[in-house]
């Protein structure tokens, strides 16, 4: 039985936090939780890498130690060091890590005092005012935590994984199911092939020879933990992620409207099916019927041309104005990964990246980029080692260098440079200027009131040395709200003084989300689409961000790293 890259970096993030509620070494912390950061971007499964007999401990960020660890895991689902923090520890206790206002040294002291060790423990304290009368906490950070509870009971995301963890369990899948020689075809449908940023649960439909021997092999898949039902066309079961999955066999010619029916969205569905209906049809996920009389149902694009709709991308699935763009024909021309150019945020051993610079130009090359901005965080940001001006000099004498030496990719000098408090940059315009780009953004003060964070974005922007918003609202997925803003005030501003938004490629940011993403194009903005690397693996995560793009119908022509570096030096300045 072998375990997937999600369930390695799910250990090593538990034992990360048990390290942290025991007040471990920090170094030891760090170690983990940027080891499971590592395997999270893996462009393939440990199973084959340790297969192939690949040093693990070559990845940067993975010593002999941890590539170690990593190995027993995968082929046995334990290692001793979680194992025994696990024994000292309730097992809810970890889940508590997923609020926001509470780390691994107030989870430490909560279960001390009160002996709260899962987040319906802490709700119920909270409920009862207990929790404001631990000496630390009070009235507010009590209110904040039962409110931050809530959210997370009320959008299910305990329950939910973020899309590029779904996606290493639904290849792996996809790839044992097609092994069947019974299977001829296999789709996954659901918010997986909409692109949604989490996703609850995978929809699997297949069309084959004899379906209970299908449903047969399914049931026998190794990361099976549970099967919850287990029937002549159709099956689910529950993962060892947690992630639930169902499996639907489709005849030939109904897989077409099968696929359409169960990508979605429900509303999405609903407003297609009332524009049928005043067609005279039927649309189900059997076909499209007049009358009795089938019309439609073995490939998607049937179903579309059969109401006369243009063929609708899954990412624009979501009933926000796709379905009367397909009936006038206007659709977006929608951004694709062989768009881009170049990558305008990466960072380096200079700051907080595991990469030296001309690994990661080697690696952006390789994936086929012209240009690399090299980024690295200014000085404010301690915890990530941020450059001050002495060090930003020899930094871009290096970026040239590296440059001078190699082919088939152009470096630019760049800085993640601080918003600060007050709205000024984090390093002096004499320095600023000599760097190709500037990616500006906000990193501490991430709670200031709606009104003082717009006017303090604002007032950055009116620095000349000021290019992109990196990462606009701050938002990490299951970990952070965004900021409070007015965006709409930030996205007008900007595009009059010509800056640009980010999108920001990393998994768990995704930043901007679709709806802004579709709300600053059609006030007239323009957008770079980064990686926002921290090792040579992260240039992947390129791929997450084009398809938010595409789920805000951000076009070819409104991303500028589309461009060659010499169109967009010209834009620059």
């Amino acid at each position: 039985m072998a375990f997937s890259n999600v369930e390695v970096a799910q250990a090593f993030e538990t034992i990360a936090t048990l390290l942290e509620i025991e007040n471990a070494n920090q170094f030891r912390v760090r170690a983990y939780r940027n080891a499971a950061r590592v395997i999270e971007g893996l462009p393939q499964p440990l199973t084959d890498l340790i297969a192939k007999e690949e040093d693990l401990s070559e990845y940067s960020g993975i010593g002999e130690d941890l590539a170690g660890k990593i190995k027993d895991f995968v082929e046995t689902g334990h290692i001793p060091l979680l194992d025994e923090l696990s024994s000292h520890h309730p097992k809810g206790i970890v889940e508590l890590a997923r609020l926001e206002n509470l780390g691994p040294k107030r989870i430490k002291v909560l279960h001390d005092e009160l002996g709260i060790s899962s987040l319906k423990g802490l709700k119920e304290a909270c409920e009862k005012e207990k929790v404001q009368e631990v000496r630390g906490f009070g009235v507010k950070t009590e209110k904040k935590l039962l409110e931050e509870i809530k959210a997370l009971s009320k959008s299910g995301v305990e329950k939910r994984l973020l899309w590029s963890q779904v996606d290493e369990i639904a290849r792996r899948l996809v790839s044992y199911l097609t092994k069947s020689p019974e299977v001829s075809k296999v789709e996954v449908a659901g918010s997986y092939r909409r692109r949604k940023e989490t996703v609850g649960d995978l929809d699997i439909l297949i069309t084959c020879h004899h379906p209970k021997k299908v449903i047969d092999y399914f049931v026998a898949y190794e990361d099976v933990k549970e099967v919850l039902s287990r029937g002549i066309t159709r099956s689910t079961i529950v993962l060892r992620t947690g992630l639930h999955v169902d499996l639907r066999v489709l005849k030939e010619e109904s897989f077409g409207s099968g696929l359409y029916y169960f990508t979605g969205s429900k509303a999405h569905n609903i407003e297609v099916r009332k524009i049928a209906r005043h067609k005279g049809l039927k649309i189900n996920e059997y076909g499209v019927f007049r009358g009795t009389r089938k019309i439609a149902g073995k490939t998607e694009e049937e179903v579309f041309k059969a109401i006369h709709l243009d063929y609708i991308p899954p990412e624009l699935r979501e009933n926000r104005g796709e379905i009367e763009a397909a009936a006038e024909h206007r659709l977006p021309d929608l951004i694709k990964r062989q768009d881009l150019c170049g990558d305008l945020h990466a960072h380096t051993t200079a700051s907080d990246g595991r990469n030296s610079i001309e690994e990661m130009a080697l690696a952006a090359k390789a994936l086929g980029l012209k240009y690399l901005a090299i980024t690295d965080h200014s000085q404010h940001v301690h915890v990530a080692n941020g450059l001050d001006v002495k060090r930003l000099k020899k930094h871009i004498e290096e970026i040239e260098r590296v440059n001078d030496k190699i082919s088939g990719i152009t470096l630019l000098k760049g800085i993640e440079v601080d918003i600060l408090e007050d709205g000024s940059l984090d390093l002096p315009d004499e320095i600023l200027k000599k760097l190709d780009i500037r990616i500006c953004s906000i990193h501490y003060r991430l709670k200031m009131d709606k009104e003082m964070m717009t006017e303090r974005i604002l007032r950055a922007m009116e620095n000349p040395y000021f290019n992109v918003l990196g990462h606009p609202t701050g938002r990490l997925l299951f970990k952070r709200e965004p900021y409070e803003l007015n965006l709409e005030k930030i996205i007008r501003t900007a595009v009059e003084r010509g800056k640009f938004f980010e999108i920001n490629s990393q998994p768990d940011r995704l930043d901007l989300s679709a709806e802004h993403c579709q709300m600053a194009q059609e006030l007239g903005a323009k957008f770079f689409i980064n990686s926002d690397s921290h090792s040579t693996n992260g240039f992947n995560f390129l791929n997450y961000g084009v398809a938010q793009a595409r789920r805000g119908w951000i076009e070819r022509k409104n991303v500028m790293n589309t461009l060659s570096w010499k169109e967009l030096q010209k834009i620059l300045g």
